[in-house]
């Protein structure tokens, strides 16, 4: 890794997420705020737990974008297929003003059993909703609920993508071998992430931000001797909530008051981590559970190059 830790001389580099899934869940049964309220037969469709989901297309996404706007500060977008089907319009204005659009499946589904040729038609969907309603091809992958299968990177890696993010292991980007060439890591968060704060672990506003300021204060006071990321993730019919988007601008006044604080899109932290001299490497999980697998047999595993 480089002395300079970040090229600009960055102390702390903050990535922020805005998943745009509302649209691309299931028609039945794809739980919500009202899951538990009633014992309701799943085949059936649930109206307001669907009204809940368009709320992120309707009212949740503009509300972050003018609240990125007023901070001055970009994003990335993971985009789901369908949901970008359904909102096109949508889609085209986040990358109109100045985010990302990166890639998150073609539907909101499992994807993790997928065979190989099921699953690389389902990015590949996914590549093409995006490309059609923003002009752009996505170069960053999330995969639905962080879960894709061992033939996950060797598919992104075919189908051109540049990094991925279903990765909770470091506070900085690295790098991988998926066969003989590079993938960037940029990884994601999980625990400054809304739907686990708020749908799981129930927090308060009040709750979230104060943890937003306490991580951020630890990993800025770490910036002074090594690289350092702080990764926040939003969903657009969750912190897309007016009292949610108030907190988090709260939060976005306070790092912005301090000095060295850069505020980036997961693409242009994947450019810097392939540009360095001396990047940080790991070993790729995902190739050592494909060897152990064809050594014991699965036929769904593909060879890596």
């Amino acid at each position: 890794m480089s002395k300079a830790y970040w090229p600009d001389g960055s102390r702390l580099v903050i990535s922020i997420s805005m998943q745009m899934e509302a649209g691309g869940e299931a028609p039945y049964g794809p739980g919500g705020p009202f899951s538990g309220f009633i014992d309701m037969d799943p085949s059936y469709p649930d109206f307001p737990t669907k009204s809940w989901y368009k709320y992120g297309y309707r009212e949740g996404i503009q509300r972050m974008l003018d609240l990125w706007d007023r901070f001055g500060v970009k994003v990335t977008s993971h985009m789901v297929g369908s949901a970008v089907d359904r909102s096109p319009q949508v889609a085209k204005e986040i990358v109109e003003r100045g985010h990302e659009a990166a890639a998150h499946g073609r539907d909101w589904v499992q994807q993790y059993d997928l065979d190989y040729e099921a699953e690389k038609k389902f990015i590949q969907d996914n590549i093409d909703s995006v490309r059609k309603a923003t002009g752009k091809v996505p170069v960053g992958y999330n995969g639905a609920a962080m879960r894709g299968t061992i033939n996950t990177l060797k598919i992104l890696q075919e189908l051109g993508f540049r990094y991925f993010i279903d990765d909770v292991s470091r506070d900085e980007p690295f790098l991988i071998k998926v066969g003989k060439r590079d993938m960037a890591i940029v990884p994601y968060s999980l625990n400054l992430n809304d739907i686990i704060q708020f749908e799981a672990y129930k927090f308060s506003t009040g709750e979230y931000e104060q943890q937003l300021k306490d991580e951020f204060d630890q990993l800025y006071e770490e910036g002074a001797t090594r690289r350092r990321m702080m990764a926040i993730s939003t969903h657009d019919r969750i912190q897309g909530r007016p009292y949610r988007v108030r907190s988090l601008g709260r939060f976005l006044e306070y790092a912005s008051k301090h000095k060295g604080v850069t505020f980036l899109r997961k693409d242009q932290i994947a450019d810097i981590i392939y540009s360095d001299p001396e990047p940080l490497r790991d070993i790729n999980e995902h190739d050592a559970w494909a060897e152990w697998e064809r050594k014991h047999g699965n036929q769904k595993i593909v060879p890596i190059a």
